[in-house]
């Protein structure tokens, strides 16, 4: 078994961060996450399933999808030797969170729109559920940077928790959470299907949804803009249906003084700038969280591994 102790869990964390943005995601049917997303496929059809027991079915599933992806990464950590762990622990993590991945995407709807509104609805429309059709220019680039703001939170603050917390086994677990409710979580015809994966996932996102706005508030303190990021939160948090990716995009909002806005849906923000001017802001905000999550998260568990392991607990 891998003596995985808290020094361990610091330094992977941090090697891991380093994976992503050196290699991103490679584009691979191979991929865990690909290969997770076939499983999903395979028994998330809410037709092959009468509706009384879609519910039942869609519990029964989500218990055997977290299980079946989540076993690999528990026994590698619990028998892999040290020098083996330390080596793949970081890449195995990697599979679990997307950062360069999630700005490569938002980056790519931007490059579209300078070619032209279709060529943004296109790329968008890989980002998004909403129907991208109609969407004027701004609406394209704020389901980009709506997309970017809500998944600071699914593809990276929450894996990299529940890797903390629980080490590989919980990151692997999470990400099966997120990907069953970025698949199945819908009200539409898999409603009943997903119901479960869209609880858990919001459970699940509860606790780094919050972590996430704490660190986004910590960032707007320097920038004067803390005191428009807590109003526009309390004012705009709950316009979203759910109560995770509302607050996150409220005080991201509000912080960089833009507004995010689903036509018919929600409105968030005032538009002090236009998303043109802001995106800049969103981005280093982004990747400014994660840093600072990382170096407190790190610091925290090396330092209690250093002290644990000094006095013998």
């Amino acid at each position: 078994m891998v003596p995985a102790g808290l020094v361990f869990t610091a330094l992977i964390i941090c090697a891991a961060l380093a994976v992503d943005r050196l290699i991103g995601d490679p584009h691979s049917r191979y991929h865990p996450v690909a290969l997770l997303g076939s499983l999903i496929g395979w028994w998330g059809k809410p037709a092959t399933y009468p509706p009384k027991i879609q519910r039942l079915a869609g519990v029964i599933f989500w218990l055997f999808t977290v299980t079946i992806f989540s076993l690999p990464f528990l026994l590698f950590s619990w028998y892999a030797p040290w020098a083996i762990y330390l080596l793949i622990a970081p890449f195995l993590l990697k599979c679990c969170f997307a950062w360069r991945s999630l700005e490569e995407h938002t980056l790519a709807v931007v490059a579209a729109v300078k070619d032209g509104v279709e060529s943004g609805r296109e790329k968008v429309g890989m980002l998004v559920s909403r129907d991208t059709a109609k969407l004027d220019r701004d609406h394209v680039l704020s389901a980009g940077y709506e997309s970017m703001t809500e998944n600071l939170t699914d593809s990276i603050i929450s894996p990299l928790c529940f890797f903390a917390v629980f080490g590989l086994a919980g990151a692997a677990a999470f990400r099966a959470v997120n990907t069953m409710d970025a698949m199945l979580g819908y009200r539409d015809e898999r409603e009943r299907l997903g119901w479960c994966a869209a609880r858990m996932d919001d459970i699940c996102n509860f606790i780094p949804a919050r972590i996430t706005v704490l660190l986004l508030l910590l960032w707007f303190i320097p920038k004067g803009t803390i005191g428009d990021a807590v109003r526009v939160m309390r004012r705009d948090g709950r316009n979203r249906p759910g109560f995770n990716g509302g607050i996150v995009m409220a005080a991201m909002a509000g912080g960089t003084g833009i507004r995010f806005e689903k036509p018919g849906v929600y409105t968030i923000g005032d538009r002090v700038r236009t998303l043109d001017e802001a995106g800049s802001d969103i981005l280093s905000a982004t990747r400014a969280v994660t840093l600072m999550f990382t170096a407190i998260a790190g610091s925290a568990l090396f330092l209690l591994g250093i002290i644990t392991n000094s006095t013998g607990i």
